[in-house]
């Protein structure tokens, strides 16, 4: 999943970043507003955490322009104010959830994975695409009848951003937006080979090829 960082705390925007590519998202980091403002309005995130006091443009201004242009990614707002009303504005601007500093990491996992389920109808942590094929989200697992399955980084994310989509089509172009970061390098050729490594992994059923067009995911199989 591709997830927008915007802090301007460089300390806290590094930690951030390193340990959310370690959860398996795809980071770009945005250190002031007007650059978190210009990246979000390309419409490629799952996800978006934004700071609200950011330099260059307020946090709530960027995210009332971004729902203005109906965008709708999830939106995670962080900031060391936490007073009510505050957190109301913060709702009211489109804010999805809303995290005060200081905060444990660890429950902003659990809020991301929470508003990447609600915006997959998800109910749960564990995705699964039929009873043989379950994949853990906060744990990074996967397994195939009951047995686990190991996964590279790359392959993990190819995972889950497929089950997070089932049925639909995703293109080559689309799935290399969510997997990699913007100084990464694409290639469509990359892609294949790791649908090609994934379908051995999983079973070739759950992934269909649509020439021309991309794969398309089937929880029970194609």
């Amino acid at each position: 999943m591709r997830l927008l960082l915007a802090e301007d705390d460089a300390a806290l925007g590094r930690d951030l970043q390193a340990k959310l590519r370690e959860q398996g998202y795809a980071v770009d980091w945005a250190s002031d507003g007007v650059e978190a403002a210009f990246l979000g309005s390309e419409g490629i995130y799952d996800v978006v955490v934004l700071d609200i006091g950011l330099p260059g443009r307020d946090g709530l201004a960027v995210l009332r322009d971004w729902r203005r242009d109906g965008l709708t990614m999830p939106v995670l707002l962080l900031t060391a104010r936490d007073a009510w009303f505050e957190k109301v504005e913060g709702f009211e601007a489109g804010a999805d959830d809303y995290l005060a500093k200081p905060f444990h990491v660890e429950e902003l996992f659990a809020r991301l994975r929470a508003l990447a389920r609600r915006a997959a109808e998800q109910p749960a942590d564990l995705l699964g695409g039929n009873e043989s094929l379950v994949l853990d989200e906060a744990r990074q697992q996967v397994t195939v009848d009951g047995e686990p399955v190991e996964l590279t980084g790359t392959e993990f994310r190819l995972l889950r951003y497929f089950m997070h989509h089932p049925g639909h089509v995703l293109s080559k172009s689309r799935l290399a937006e969510h997997l990699y970061e913007f100084d990464d390098e694409r290639d469509s050729n990359v892609i294949e080979a790791y649908v090609t490594r994934l379908r051995r992994k999983i079973g070739r059923e759950h992934i269909e090829t649509r020439r021309g067009q991309g794969y398309v995911f089937h929880r029970g199989g194609a």
